[in-house]
């Protein structure tokens, strides 16, 4: 679970302040802090993300690296095989 800085307590204040009667304010000030706590990505998160996406780059370069140079031994040995039913 991530960890935001939420003033909970000033938008309850400004919601109350606003008209919204004080069991309102209260639930909407909880809702939004649940939500916030929930969805919202805080560095760490982006740090940790972005860390496995440096793995996953790094397995794909040497993945597509073996695939090059496999299909470049299969194209020479091609091209040794026709030059030799060509003789």
């Amino acid at each position: 679970m991530s960890t935001a800085t939420f003033d909970i307590l000033g938008y309850f204040e400004k919601l109350k302040a606003a008209g919204v009667p004080e069991n309102q304010a209260k639930a909407q000030a909880d809702a939004l802090r649940e939500m916030i706590d929930e969805r919202l990505a805080t560095k760490h998160d982006l740090t940790e993300m972005e860390m496995h996406v440096d793995i996953r780059l790094a397995e794909l370069k040497n993945d597509l690296l073996r695939w090059m140079l496999g299909i470049a031994a299969g194209q020479v040995a091609f091209i040794v095989t026709l030059f030799a039913l060509i003789k």
